[in-house]
């Protein structure tokens, strides 16, 4: 049941994400605000096909959280890019923006269904049979949506502001209906929000390890990796309140700091065994 859900959430996904395209490149602003639906549609069935695999978990007497498996982080990291996006930046979802929230989360969505990942319901190791699970994980992968939308508004800055006449730089602009400026806050605010869920995170990680192996912190792969990509936004937000650093510097960082996430979950996961190599 929460398979054949998922395929309807690709779709419309996907026809979202077309939407914004083709609202963005021949403006049409109606078309933005209807390119929402079918990306919210999306949206809804796909928190529907993950409650229905948490019953479905309690039906084979495992009853944990979807939250387990790779599998199942990709399903959560793609529900969570879209609840960020119009849960944090609701005014800034349309164009290119709204398309690249969309065609994000099609994309992972995508990779979770196609990849060859094992899709099966299976019990938890004695280790994660915690309640800290969902509160780890979840304040993560909120975090890691957050880091992406202010990667997809870096993009999108060094596109409005690359360096051309002003003539065509405000042409550029008043195309996309948005600023260098606007990207830039967009680019601090999500940095912060990322931020203040990854510490949570690496918070709850901590307090979780403590109780499951008796001791907070122990260097495995994937908590050096966390505090390194911590250490990144920190020095980002560093960065712009203490040296007043903006712009093209501030989305530069951000794009390293994305690359840092992307190690983080994908490059730990597979390329360094550790204590954390249940997620592959």
């Amino acid at each position: 049941m929460s398979e054949k859900l998922l395929g309807w959430v690709l779709l419309l996904y996907f026809i979202g994400s077309l939407m914004y395209l083709v609202a963005a490149v021949f403006q049409q602003r109606q078309l933005n605000t209807l390119a929402r639906w079918p990306v919210l549609t999306g949206w809804g069935l796909h928190t529907l096909s993950l409650i229905w695999r948490w019953f479905e978990s309690h039906q084979l007497s495992i009853g944990h959280a979807p939250l387990s498996n790779f599998y199942e982080s990709l399903l959560f990291f793609s529900w969570a890019v879209i609840c960020v996006a119009y849960l944090g930046f609701w005014r800034q979802m349309r164009d290119y923006l709204g398309s690249f929230a969309a065609i994000l989360a099609c994309l992972i969505l995508a990779y979770a269904s196609f990849g060859g990942h094992a899709s099966d319901i299976m019990p938890l190791m004695p280790a994660l049979k915690s309640n800290w699970l969902i509160i780890h994980v979840v304040t993560c992968f909120l975090a890691y949506a957050a880091f992406a939308l202010g990667f997809g508004a870096a993009l999108l800055y060094f596109f409005v502001s690359r360096p051309t006449g002003a003539g065509k730089k405000r042409d550029r602009q008043a195309h996309l209906a948005i600023t260098a400026q606007d990207l830039d806050d967009l680019i601090y605010r999500a940095i912060l929000i990322g931020l203040f869920l990854l510490t949570l995170g690496i918070i709850t990680g901590a307090v979780w390890a403590e109780s499951a192996w008796g001791r907070y912190w122990s260097w495995d792969p994937k908590e050096t990796w966390s505090l390194i990509t911590w250490l990144v936004y920190a020095g980002l937000l560093h960065a712009r309140f203490a040296r007043g650093w903006q712009g093209r510097r501030i989305a530069i960082l951000a794009v390293v700091g994305f690359a840092a996430v992307l190690f983080t979950y994908f490059g730990v996961s597979f390329l360094l065994p550790g204590l954390h190599a249940y997620l592959t």
